[in-house]
């Protein structure tokens, strides 16, 4: 049974993708699954970095920023791929679609990792299956497996998300934290980095329970606010809440979905892309934004995957303008092959504040009625006096 507390608290969950850019590479090409493999920023070069690699290379003791010649002293035979941004940028949209499902209440918070509010879809009493579920769509759909964190803030959900791996699913509640959070070293806490470490342990602070109960007046004086924010992190309190807008430099908004059965039909197809517009165009304009790029992906019942796009003049945040330019897409380079995933990604994106409509057939009408409404204002300014006569703002 839940207590009072537990039933009206916030239920926070932590996604965070399992070693991402080579799960992504896996996906794409099977035959890399289950052998030691990387990603490196030169795979060709020793002195390469390992951006990251798979849990088989990892059990071998290979770990991210060794280099590719550290890697292959170890394992001769580990597979070496050069990353692909762009191939890792629509998994990351993809994988964020499948999150927004759910709710809107989705932060990304880097290419690999979102913060979810669950509270008013369930909240803690089906947390569990909410993130079951959430996981297995990702691994079913994409291919990719994720590990999801369960707890009452940010600070605790992205804890219990790195306490098992891969494909975990961990509950952390506040009374866990004396016996399962106090006990680590302080540099195993999240915002502590090498240099807070070596500021800590020089005032005697060595494990994350001392910093928990130490002094505050002694934690500000070494570490500033900073450290007031982290002795209540250790305590377990973070009262941030999850911002669907905290991430607005991302450079796109992008919906997909994994289809039930092989599509074939052009139609069938282009009702999917009806629906996909519809969501970009919400999420577009709950945040105020336009694109003036459109692309989409489809990826073939053979994951065989491709994108398409285009640049427009006029920047896109209706769903039928969206739409519009997504179907010509599909329909110019769709080469017939039954289709398994449909995705719309609208990029370059500006407040619509700032819209700028370039004058064109269709707009000239609208822009040449405002001309005449500019010089009636004129008139009216010259009698009246100057600032006589505003502009009505449109409610928001």
């Amino acid at each position: 049974m839940l207590d009072k507390t537990e039933k009206t608290a916030k239920v926070i969950l932590h996604l965070d993708m399992n070693s991402f850019f080579a799960s992504v590479e896996q996906s794409y090409n099977p035959s890399l699954k289950g052998i030691p493999m990387a990603v490196a920023g030169n795979p060709k070069e020793r002195r390469g970095i390992l951006v990251t690699c798979s849990y088989e290379a990892r059990a071998l003791g290979i770990y991210t920023t060794m280099t590719v010649g550290e890697a292959k002293r170890i394992c001769p035979e580990i597979v070496i791929v050069p990353p692909d941004r762009e191939k890792y940028r629509i998994a990351s949209d993809a994988v964020f679609s499948i999150l927004r499902t759910y709710t809107e209440l989705v932060e990304p918070v880097s290419i690999d990792e979102a913060y979810i509010d669950i509270t008013d879809i369930g909240g803690l009493t089906n947390a569990v299956g909410i993130a079951e579920q959430m996981q297995q769509r990702i691994l079913r759909e994409l291919d990719l497996p994720c590990s999801i964190g369960i707890a009452p803030n940010k600070f605790l959900a992205k804890t219990a998300s790195d306490m098992k791996k891969p494909l975990g699913i961990t509950i952390l509640r506040k009374r866990q934290i004396p016996d399962l959070i106090w006990p680590l070293p302080v540099i195993e806490m999240h915002g502590v980095g090498q240099s807070t470490e070596k500021r800590l342990h020089e005032i005697g602070i060595f494990t994350i329970g001392e910093l928990a109960n130490a002094d505050e007046a002694k934690i500000k004086i070494a570490l500033g606010k900073n450290g007031l924010r982290l002795r209540q992190r250790a305590n377990g309190i973070d009262t941030r809440p999850v911002d669907p807008d905290a991430a607005d430099e991302r450079k796109s908004v992008g919906s997909s979905t994994t289809l039930p059965i092989d599509e074939t039909e052009l139609n069938g197809c282009l009702e999917v892309f009806r629906q996909l517009s519809k969501s970009v165009a919400k999420r577009l304009n709950r945040r105020q934004l336009a694109g003036t790029s459109v692309m989409i992906q489809i990826r073939t019942s053979d994951w065989r995957n491709q994108t398409r796009s285009r640049t427009v003049l006029n920047p896109l945040y209706k769903e039928t303008d969206i739409y519009k330019e997504a179907a010509q897409l599909f329909k110019l380079h769709w080469d017939g092959e039954p289709v398994r995933l449909l995705g719309i990604t609208v990029s370059n994106l500006i407040s619509t504040a700032n819209l700028y409509e370039q004058l064109s057939i269709d707009t000239f009408e609208k822009y040449a009625a405002d001309e005449k409404m500019e010089k009636i204002v004129k008139q009216l300014e010259q009698r009246f006096g100057p600032n006589s006569i505003f502009r009505g703002m449109k409610e928001r």
